[in-house]
């Protein structure tokens, strides 16, 4: 709302806090998940409000690339930024929430949080449901300037303070730029608690239960290793039941898909993290002290975090565009495929030599995913793959697809595509840099327009590296047979700006006890022989069974510049899965 004062205006006053409960019950909170991205399950928001209480219902919508494509909306239309779908969702479950007595709190506002509350607004009137619409605002540091050409958005990370004075202030819709994923969750717990920002344990818990619940189904089977074990062909949305100590039990409504159990907890816990210290604006929780217990069907329970002091830093994400890349990919069938794949290689670099406009980055990759004497044609076919990227949109364009046009009737038996050469499309980037916390306006907007100031953590503790906590006894000699590594081990992997991480957890005790001696940074090289030469870091969980390891640049600029085969690295874990190795044949 433009009318609204500066976050650095003197006259901002500190709302006092309330200690009232938001939830039906003082001692439990129950806090479920309605999206775990920009594009998630439409419906989930009404099978969530509909499938059995609930307190509060969040929704995640940003990532890495969900802020660059915002950016580009908003270079186009300043009154956009947010994300348009929460308000079609909106339609019909506003009504649902407000009948049900259930606060919402999403990210949705992207970059333009106030422009999204406005819009909440009218569509309240429209529908003729009266609700109390807040907003979160101050992650945008874009306007400040100092960070580089191109730059489209510059948002820091922040905590759970805005979304709890929201809440105490009586707001039944919540929406937010830029927060810690996890801050949808804890800052509704803070709210119904009112834990104050000393409560490091109970703030580092309920970050925990958020970090479990932001990517919704993932943590109800979706995306998981052992898929066959459960039934996965519509997998319910979780929750959390977070109680006053911060210790929290992650469920799902009766009668859902998917299932909840510590190995679904695990591979979620294990998502895009990387050492015990998991660090944020409020707290750092300490994942080397979760325990989990399963506590009956879909019911997992999480206790025992610690939390300690925050960085005295936030993450700030910046994107911008890197420039133009185009993509071909050529179809190699039956016989000869290596000796067709020299001969096309050979032909587009010449084409490129001529124009005297060779791309600033070319990469050729070839997938043989052709057999000997198929019964199918495809199954008969490689694919080689050719992406390029240059600043400059011709270079990818006219140049490469007219290299590659021209081969039609000019190069190997048996050519063609996969679809005809485009004329590029930009790509982005994504860097991620700190900024001082009391250099970042955290600002709660309230239902009545008064702007409440957050302050930073009053205490912080520069982050540093846990020492590796001791590995088990190795399991005494004996025989082993050959065979993929995902026979006893799950795997999770994903992406942080051109970082990847890949958490392996084991099955069982002996399990673990062989696999933390066993895959060891050089294993793991040897398994990965992409991550051969990038640095590899070794991160040792064992009240998880875990081990999580931290890629470094296998992603190159991040997942916005698509440098990569698997530019989030979502399938790195699973391909580790399928490499052999010389298992111990008896297990617990």
């Amino acid at each position: 709302m433009s009318g609204h004062r500066p976050a650095d205006d003197p006259a901002l006053a500190p709302h006092p806090e309330s200690v009232r409960p938001i939830g039906a019950d003082p001692a439990v909170l129950r806090v479920g998940n309605a999206s775990g991205f920009y594009g998630d399950r439409f419906d989930a928001l009404r099978e969530m409000l509909t499938g059995g209480p609930l307190d509060v219902l969040t929704g995640d919508y940003l990532a890495e690339l969900t802020m660059l494509i915002l950016g580009r909306e908003r270079l186009k239309d300043p009154a956009r930024g947010y994300a348009r779908t929460f308000l079609r969702q909106l339609e019909d479950g506003l009504g649902l929430a407000v009948e049900r007595g259930v606060r919402l709190v999403a990210n949705a506002g992207g970059l333009n949080p106030a422009g999204l509350a406005d819009a909440v607004r009218e569509l309240a009137d429209k529908v003729g449901v009266p609700v109390r619409v807040a907003h979160v605002e101050g992650d945008d540091l874009l306007a400040r300037g100092g960070w580089g050409d191109g730059v489209l958005t510059a948002n820091a990370y922040l905590g759970g303070g805005g979304i709890a004075a929201c809440l105490r202030a009586g707001a039944d819709v919540v929406v937010t730029g830029r927060v810690t994923d996890a801050a949808l969750v804890s800052g509704a717990a803070q709210a119904h608690f009112g834990w104050r920002p000393e409560d490091l344990d109970q703030l580092a818990g309920a970050v925990v239960a958020g970090h479990v619940l932001e990517c919704g189904t993932q943590a109800t089977g979706g995306n998981y290793s052992f898929f066959g074990d459960h039934d996965l062909l519509r997998p319910g949305f979780p929750l959390a039941e977070i109680a006053a100590d911060g210790s929290s039990v992650i469920t799902k409504h009766p009668g859902t898909g998917g299932a909840v159990t510590t190995g679904t907890v695990t591979a979620q816990l294990l998502y895009e993290t990387a050492g015990a210290r998991y660090a944020g604006p409020e707290v750092t929780a300490r994942l080397d002290t979760v325990r989990l217990a399963q506590d009956g069907p879909d019911r997992v329970r999480i206790d025992g975090v610690r939390g300690e002091a925050p960085p005295p830093s936030l993450k700030t994400g910046l994107t911008r565009l890197g420039g133009w890349r185009n993509e071909v990919t050529f179809v190699l069938t039956g016989l000869d495929v290596t000796a067709k794949a020299v001969l096309v290689r050979r032909q587009m670099e010449a084409a490129f030599a001529a124009t005297g406009n060779r791309p600033a980055e070319v990469r050729w990759t070839l997938a043989r995913t052709d057999h000997d004497d198929a019964e199918v044609q495809e199954e008969a076919s490689a694919l080689l793959r050719l992406v390029v990227r240059d600043p400059d949109q011709d270079a990818v364009g006219r140049v490469v697809s007219g290299a590659a046009v021209e081969l039609a009737l000019a190069s190997y038996p048996g050519f063609h595509v996969t679809a005809p050469p485009g004329k590029g499309t930009p790509y982005g980037v994504f860097e991620a840099v700190a900024v001082g916390a009391p250099e970042v306006p955290h600002v709660a907007v309230l239902p009545d327009g008064t702007r409440v100031g957050i302050p930073p953590a009053p205490a912080t503790r520069e982050f540093a590296r846990l020492p590796d906590a001791p590995l088990p006894e190795p399991l005494p000699a004996g025989p082993t047979r050959r065979g993929p590594l995902g026979r006893i081990a799950g795997a999770r992997s994903g992406d942080k700006g051109g970082s990847a991480n890949v958490g392996v957890w084991a099955r069982g005790e002996r399990a673990w006890r062989w696999l933390a001696h066993e895959l060891t940074v050089e294993r793991f090289r040897e398994l990965l022989p992409e991550t051969a030469g990038l640095p590899v870091d070794r991160h040792v969980l064992p009240n998880l069974r875990a081990l999580n390891f931290v890629v470094d640049g296998l992603l190159g600029e991040g997942v916005a510049a698509q440098a990569r085969f698997d530019p989030q690295a979502k399938a790195v874990g699973e391909w580790l899965r399928s490499r052999h190795m010389d298992i111990p044949e008896v297990w617990e």
